[in-house]
């Protein structure tokens, strides 16, 4: 990258795309109904007892680790991949952690829907961000923070800058970084279940933190995210007995 310019798009990677051998969408004969029946990959969509999202209306205190977030400013790897828009990619070792009592797992990407994903009883946000984060023994961690439309965000600002507007190749852009901690609420405290991906394959064995608090978003970032992805959810799925757990 010695001697770009600021604002460089450098491309890293295949079509994003070629991740997934059988397409899929969130409409029509492909959409969330469909997908268990895509490809046997897919089965956990349609068979699966642990899937997300799903309506948090009743959640048991307990007495939780809190969470720790350790995240830096780094290069923005970004990529708009056909279903979600907006996601930045992390590559291994970059050193951005969520630390949970004594586990650690290290943020691997995070993206955006609009409207939220989750609900909390029974209210759907204006938009979700998930942080998705992996621990060195495989298990995977997933950080909901909910968007609600107010002030704008300045690290939402940033990333729409150098939102790529049509699915392609991952690009990073030279002499740009970003710190996924100014996506974070002060406030920290959770809800936590046990749950999966909320895309195909719908893997489960994800453990779920959806933070309590929103942030803020303004309205015009709202709109311009819905340009691209109007409606990029999943719907809300079964609780099938889990117990939802809530921070004190």
């Amino acid at each position: 990258m010695i001697g770009l310019l600021a604002g460089t798009v450098v491309f890293l990677a295949a079509s994003p795309r070629a991740q997934w051998k059988t397409q899929w969408s969130y409409e029509g004969a492909n959409g969330p109904e469909h997908w268990g029946d895509l490809d046997p990959e897919y089965a956990a969509c349609k068979d699966g007892k642990e899937q997300s999202p799903i309506d948090i209306r009743s959640a048991k205190k307990a007495d939780l680790a809190a969470l720790r977030f350790e995240y830096k400013s780094g290069p923005l790897k970004i990529i708009n991949n056909g279903y979600t828009a907006v996601r930045v990619n992390y590559s291994p070792g970059n050193g951005n952690f969520l630390i949970v009592g004594d586990k650690r797992y290290e943020l691997s990407q995070f993206h955006f829907h609009r409207p939220s994903e989750e609900y909390i009883h029974g209210k759907q946000y204006d938009m979700v961000i998930h942080l998705m984060h992996k621990a060195s023994d495989g298990k995977v961690a997933a950080v909901a923070v909910l968007l609600k439309a107010g002030s704008a965000n300045a690290t939402i600002q940033k990333l729409w800058r150098y939102m790529p507007k049509t699915a392609g190749k991952e690009e990073q852009i030279a002499g740009v970084e970003i710190d996924p901690a100014g996506l974070l609420p002060r406030d920290t405290s959770y809800y936590t279940y046990m749950g999966s991906v909320t895309a195909p394959p719908c893997t489960e064995g994800v453990t779920w933190f959806v933070l309590r608090t929103p942030m803020d978003v303004s309205v015009e970032e709202i709109r311009e995210f819905a340009k691209l992805y109007p409606h990029d959810v999943r719907p809300v799925q079964p609780l099938n007995g889990r117990v939802v757990e809530e921070s004190q």
